[in-house]
């Protein structure tokens, strides 16, 4: 039996604690890391994402075999695209102009599309960005559940996009692959999907219905 998935969850805001608690309760071992000293975040740490480990960004990037991007999009720009080089990265961000500001670097195309061109030495696939966190956490179910959900999963890279289906299964959601990271637009602010909690054949419909999935 192969070893789950390490991750390194960057960002220890909202998202990025429930994406660590969903990981750790599906056995997936976890890292994670703000901008400054992980002494700063140990005792949040220790309460609310009880068995992940605090650690600074560049250690927790360098064990991870996938890395998850939970933060404000405007401090992904202060982000050493180095720092993710060779990495499997999970896009979780958003692009919100009332609370981020406007950005320029985000004011045309998918906000996923532009975060790829800039860590082009990564694997970037969009999931988890598209359900609010208290829903995303609350209503995880199991595999067959009758009430189960679904979450999208976009990126242009299919070996990437297939283990990153695997983690939305495991964490509780019914995937959905989208065919890129441009086709992934329905899962951003304004798109079909985003802010709303389907079920599989809802998700698929909605999906299916808007032409941003066929770009």
């Amino acid at each position: 039996m192969t070893e789950p998935s390490r991750l390194a969850v960057l960002g220890a805001g909202h998202v990025g604690p429930v994406i660590a608690r969903l990981a750790l309760r599906a056995g997936y071992p976890v890292a994670i890391a703000t901008s400054g000293d992980p002494e700063d975040i140990a005792l949040i740490t220790e309460l609310v994402i009880p068995g992940a480990q605090p650690r600074w960004a560049a250690d927790a990037v360098a064990d991870a075999d996938i890395v998850v991007l939970a933060m404000p999009l405007h401090r992904f720009l202060d982000v050493d695209p180095a720092l993710l080089n060779g990495k499997l990265v999970i896009d979780a961000m958003n692009y919100w102009p009332a609370s981020d500001g406007v950005l320029k670097a985000f004011d045309e195309g998918g906000s996923s599309e532009i975060v790829a061109r800039r860590l082009v030495g990564s694997t970037v696939v969009k999931a988890l960005n598209h359900i609010g966190y208290h829903e995303l956490e609350d209503l995880a179910r199991p595999a067959a559940a009758p009430d189960r959900r679904a979450a999208g999963v976009a990126g242009d890279d299919p070996a990437a996009v297939a283990t990153i289906v695997g983690l939305v299964d495991r964490i509780g959601y019914d995937p959905v692959r989208l065919e890129s990271l441009r086709a992934g637009r329905v899962l951003q602010p304004g798109g079909p999907v985003f802010g709303t909690v389907l079920t599989l054949a809802e998700f698929e419909r909605a999906v299916r219905e808007d032409a941003r999935s066929l770009t």
